[in-house]
């Protein structure tokens, strides 16, 4: 039997020398992306307005960097492993007994809610005669937590450039329109006399980003911002049951198509579980729960300004009028859908 053995001191130096040589090829690339991202920071905290929008923007105005070989690594490491690690890093917010305070037919109506969404995604990309992928991102992207969504489903999908320019006007139209609902919701609301609790199961079923579903929520007070945040992080912990069957079939096509082997779990998606998990039951302080929701935040800031980057805005036109017109259906779809339930089935 052979006996274990470490590493001699000349492998320890090979390890250490290529180990230092990939940090160095990724670090300026990476640079970039977090200058695009401190930049988007500044712009939204002195004026106003999503901060995940202005990374994606200047982003694609920085689209000339990516020709640089001594970049492009950096900024695909930002795209695609800062993105994954941002997306794990969720998991930090959401506890089993956040989900359970909800109650089963509110769970019920969101769950039906994000379904259904997704749905009206493929039917949409079906009826227009788009690609399936499509409907899923977009689907997707409405249904569950806006850009984060889109780049999450998208990371599991084959990696074409169809599917990567699509995925970031995606993230444009699901922001604008998540913005739009922010500020057109809370007096929409009012005007309708809902109360607390059922305003807050709105906003939270239906606004995209976390921090805007907060900011509008709060405008009727703390009680609709509490129920709010709560709807909102049930629909963010569908993200990981959705992206994975996304995955498992995909995974399915891909073997039935090129003998190819993709994991069956994504693994930042068991992270999210994990982590999940760990808060649920108190392993997590609420300085790291802070901590990691922060940090998640800023890889996912990074991973949209490196995904601008990489896209060239001239091909995004390409595309034309067909992805807007399904972020809108989608987006005015699951306004109703959650407003017609709230309404006529009772909690």
């Amino acid at each position: 039997m052979k006996a274990l053995s470490f590493c001699s001191p000349s492998d320890l130096r090979l390890r250490l020398l290529v180990s230092s040589k990939v940090v160095r090829t990724h670090i300026p690339g990476m640079l970039v992306c977090l200058v695009c991202g401190l930049a988007a920071t500044f712009v939204s905290e002195h004026h106003g307005g999503p901060q995940l929008l202005y990374a994606l923007l200047i982003g694609l105005s920085m689209n000339f960097l990516f020709v640089d070989e001594g970049l492009r690594s950096g900024i695909n490491f930002c795209a695609r492993t800062c993105l994954r690690i941002g997306v794990a890093l969720l998991g930090v917010r959401i506890t089993v007994g956040q989900i359970a305070n909800l109650g089963s037919m509110t769970a019920i109506k969101i769950s039906a809610a994000v379904i259904l969404t997704i749905g009206a995604g493929l039917a949409m990309a079906r009826l227009l005669r788009r690609p399936q992928v499509e409907g899923l991102i977009s689907g997707c992207s409405v249904g569950i937590c806006g850009a984060s969504a889109a780049l999450t489903v998208a990371s599991v999908l084959p990696p074409t450039q169809e599917n990567e320019r699509f995925t970031l006007l995606a993230v444009i139209g699901v922001t604008l329109f998540s913005t739009v609902a922010m500020v057109v919701y809370p007096p929409g609301l009012v005007w309708l006399g809902m109360g607390p609790t059922d305003a807050g199961i709105f906003l939270g079923g239906t606004i995209h980003d976390v921090a805007q579903v907060v900011a509008s929520a709060m405008l009727l007070g703390e009680r609709t911002a509490d129920t709010a945040t709560v709807v909102k992080l049930f629909r963010v912990a569908l993200l990981a049951p959705i992206v994975m069957l996304i995955a498992v079939a995909y995974r399915t096509q891909q073997q039935r198509n090129a003998g190819a082997h993709p994991p069956l779990v994504p693994w930042f998606l068991g992270a999210f579980l994990l982590l999940v998990a760990a808060n649920s039951v108190g392993m997590l302080s609420q300085s790291a729960v802070e901590t990691g929701s922060q940090v998640s935040r800023w890889l996912l800031i990074v991973a949209i300004a490196a995904s601008g980057i990489k896209t060239n805005f001239a091909e995004l036109t390409r595309l034309g009028w067909v992805p807007v017109l399904m972020l809108l259906c989608e987006t005015l779809f699951i306004a109703v859908f959650v407003l017609l339930t709230i309404r006529l089935v009772p909690n």
